[in-house]
């Protein structure tokens, strides 16, 4: 959950493929260059002026491209990830839980990759909304605390076993999800006990955001100064003293983890993928 949500927004818009420059994804600013013919990555965003920041940055330093849609806007989702490397659902305001018709599509859309066995990541909301695919439950608190700042990460046995993990970690939510049948608990915390999951050889959900810059923290920050208010949550001042002793942990477990779960253009991992139906 980020700030900035408008459900009742409409902005219909022809989908584009963007494979995106590193100089333009590090200035946030994202430009088609269909000339590539470098493995795409498909990356669904649910803002008109959403980034995929940090986690953008590395996949195009791996030699990805960035085939970034927003459903929300009506662009249309893949068949099949014949066509793509790997796919990542990133955060946003709205709820999983929410009636609208783009959240019932992304959700719907999500046993694609996880029946090809492709490699699929959501974070914050994609994670919830992958959860509610399995069958698994999105919800707030029971005392209605948020996460909004930096919080403890700690990782289970299973997480141990795959990489280390940052000891805190950045949040924004007030909704977290429960384990659903067939998952592996890879991370935990004390307020939203389930902070990273696996699914299958190549799915991942996680609660908080490695993808963030400080330009994002900036933007969020200031549009979201009102959630500060919410309990549990963190002040603006504490946000920035967070990232100054915690980011390098996170864009370390990013690197890692991307290591793990998608490789690089050129030497991909094999998560002995499925045959997408003919």
């Amino acid at each position: 959950m980020k700030p900035g949500h408008n459900r009742g927004a409409t902005n219909p818009r022809k989908r584009l493929d963007f494979f995106t420059p590193l100089a333009n994804i590090g200035l946030m600013d994202f430009s088609s260059n269909h000339g590539t013919h470098r493995p795409k990555v498909l990356i669904v965003l649910h803002q008109e002026h959403s980034s995929p920041g940090r986690v953008g940055q590395e996949l195009v330093k791996r030699g990805f491209a960035l085939d970034i849609r927003k459903p929300r806007f009506g662009d249309s989702l893949p068949d099949t990830m014949r066509g793509h490397a790997g796919s990542v659902i990133f955060g946003g305001p709205m709820s999983a839980n929410d009636p609208d018709g783009f959240i019932h599509k992304e959700i719907d859309w999500i046993k694609v990759p996880l029946q090809e066995e492709a490699p699929f990541l959501g974070i914050c909301l994609g994670a919830q909304m992958m959860v509610k695919q399995l069958g698994g439950t999105v919800s707030g608190h029971r005392d209605e605390l948020v996460e909004i700042g930096y919080y403890p990460l700690k990782p289970t046995e299973a997480g141990k076993d795959l990489m280390d993990w940052p000891k805190k970690v950045y949040q924004w939510h007030r909704e977290g999800f429960d384990l659903p049948s067939g998952a592996d608990l890879l991370a935990t915390s004390p307020t939203y006990p389930n902070q990273a999951i696996r699914v299958g050889p190549a799915a991942y959900g996680i609660q908080f955001h490695p993808e963030l810059t400080h330009q994002m923290m900036v933007k969020w920050t200031t549009k979201g100064a009102p959630r500060m208010e919410l309990p549990g949550a963190q002040q603006r001042r504490d946000h920035f003293a967070g990232r100054f002793v915690y980011d390098t942990a996170v864009r370390a477990w990013l690197d890692r983890f991307l290591d793990l779960w998608i490789g690089t253009a050129e030497a991909p991992v094999q998560h002995n993928r499925l045959k997408a139906a003919e």
